[in-house]
């Protein structure tokens, strides 16, 4: 258990770093207020969690510990959009689309929700 979870964090390390390089690069061509630097790392990383999981699927990667980097570690880490849309994409495999749309209206409408409470409550300190 502690060896995948030092595979998970050294995969969050990396695509944490990246996402940070990547989106700042990016950003920096743009001249408008549009987050291109957030959209492209959000678009590469699901891009990158179908490849992964495509594979994983064709028996293509097998070893567990390189599932964990690169999924849950590297993908997490560069962006949780990707998990988030992994998610969504295995409950519409499966024919759950009610839980899909459920669960696509909650993260947008209570996370933004939540995004200005928490901007809010720092007001009040």
């Amino acid at each position: 258990m502690l060896k995948t979870i030092l595979f998970i964090g050294l995969g969050s390390f990396t695509g944490g770093v990246l996402r940070f390089l990547m989106s700042r690069w990016l950003q920096h061509w743009v001249l408008g207020a549009f987050p291109l630097g957030t959209f492209v790392v959000n678009v590469l990383g699901c891009l990158a969690i179908g490849l992964f999981y495509g594979l994983f699927e064709q028996g293509n990667l097998m070893n567990p510990n390189l599932k964990m980097f690169l999924t849950v570690g590297l993908c997490g880490g560069f962006t949780t959009f990707s998990t988030f849309m992994n998610e969504n994409f295995l409950l519409a495999k499966d024919e759950n689309f009610f839980y899909m749309a459920l669960y696509v209206m909650l993260s947008l409408l209570v996370g933004f929700f939540m995004l200005y409470v928490g901007h809010m409550i720092t007001k009040l300190i």
